[in-house]
């Protein structure tokens, strides 16, 4: 926790400023990043996360009365609400904090008034789900605070809602999942279907996690996104003929698919066998992590790209160049785009010794070859959402 509390003494300086008094409760709230199962979850497929220390900290105090004070420290914004009625700001950010409070009334729970400041060190648009953490971190912070008597899973469900009933983003459950059941060193296999999860661990002392973000966000990432579930639901339908039981890809083969492939229309043969291929990448690589063999398990992680790039359709040049840098060197495992695709991050697995040759070299390519500065996060895997001082 060292490293977190020049952050930590921030956050709660302002909110003794706004509010002239200590904080009841501080909160940690990290983000997610994903090492394998990109678009299998909204499939019913395997997903492979982890959280991050790069977090939201959260300093919560209860109110007296049914009003919300919310201090957004990172964007120097402020916002109140009535508790009693709850609706949508066209701010923007207060809707994923508004959304939570509305969906614990829904679902029959009543905290009273509070009053929070939040920040972090979440980079924006980097695909690190720092609204899955905002939205985590007051779900718990809030059943701390008021003894509501929640379950972790309870409060994954209900942060789900939130985004996607009243902020209307239709994200599925793997970014909350990940940033409440985060352990640290250690990976999720998480069924997106069952929600039935298990633990791998992730020993990389030897190695670090190094993302390299594009500073780019393609247009076509949200009609996209839709085509390609489209797309996947179509190949469901034709697959159903033959097995009425198949409701999700992740019910199926990539040998069933490829039985079926000239029946299917478009690019719906690459993205069925894409997603049944991912699934089961998923499960071969944990194997390996039981094994400890992270080299094997890097190159699941070009495999997984190469199924993006070609079959899926989900890259973009820029992620594509980052990851081709990566392969002729000796000191990189692994590498992929990840997240939803036409811009983010690439994460990489580096040697530890090699991290900063690393940094400047790929900082240096992408530079002359985009004229654009590359930002490079080294990130490291943690427990999930906590109080502060009790992980």
């Amino acid at each position: 926790m060292i490293a977190q509390q020049p952050y930590v003494h921030q956050i709660e300086a302002v909110f003794w400023k706004e509010f002239n008094r200590q904080p009841e409760l501080l909160v940690r709230g990290p983000g997610r990043i994903n090492l394998l199962g990109e678009h299998t979850d909204y499939n019913g497929g395997l997903v492979l996360p982890a959280s991050i220390d790069k977090e939201i900290i959260f300093a919560l105090g209860k109110r007296s009365d049914q009003t919300g004070r919310i201090v957004a420290e990172n964007l120097n914004q402020s916002f109140s609400f009535s508790l009693r009625e709850i609706t949508p700001s066209p701010q923007g950010w207060p809707n994923y904090l508004m959304g939570v409070v509305d969906q614990l009334q829904k679902a029959g729970y009543f905290p009273g008034g509070f009053e929070l400041v939040f920040g972090g060190n979440i980079p924006s648009g980097a695909g690190l789900s720092s609204s899955a953490a905002l939205e985590c971190g007051l779900a718990f912070g809030l059943n701390q605070l008021y003894n509501l008597g929640l379950s972790t899973i309870d409060m994954v469900k209900l942060s789900q809602r939130a985004e996607n009933q009243f902020v209307g983003v239709n994200c599925g459950i793997m970014d909350q999942f990940a940033s409440m059941f985060g352990r640290d060193q250690a990976v999720i296999q998480l069924d997106c279907k069952s929600l039935h999860h298990e633990y791998f661990p992730f020993q990389a002392k030897d190695y670090v996690l190094i993302l390299c973000d594009t500073g780019v966000k393609h247009s076509l990432n949200d009609s996209e996104y839709n085509t390609r579930r489209q797309e996947c639901e179509t190949g469901v339908s034709i697959l159903q003929q033959y097995n009425p039981e198949i409701r999700l890809l992740r019910d199926a083969t990539t040998a069933l698919v490829d039985a079926h492939r000239d029946e299917m229309p478009g690019k719906v043969y690459q993205r069925c066998r894409y997603v049944t291929e991912e699934i089961q990448r998923v499960r071969v690589a944990c194997q390996y992590l039981l094994e400890n063999d992270l080299t094997a398990f890097g190159q699941k992680m070009y495999e997984t790209h190469a199924g993006l790039q070609h079959d899926y359709e989900v890259s973009c040049e820029e992620l594509d160049f980052l990851v081709d840098q990566t392969r002729a060197d000796d000191a990189v495992l692994g590498a992929r785009m990840m997240g939803g695709g036409f811009g983010g991050c690439t994460i990489n697995i580096v040697k530890r010794e090699a991290a900063d040759a690393f940094v400047a070299r790929m900082s240096a390519v992408y530079q002359e070859k985009f004229g654009i500065e590359l930002k490079c996060y080294p990130v490291r895997i943690t427990n999930g959402t906590s109080v502060l001082g009790k992980e």
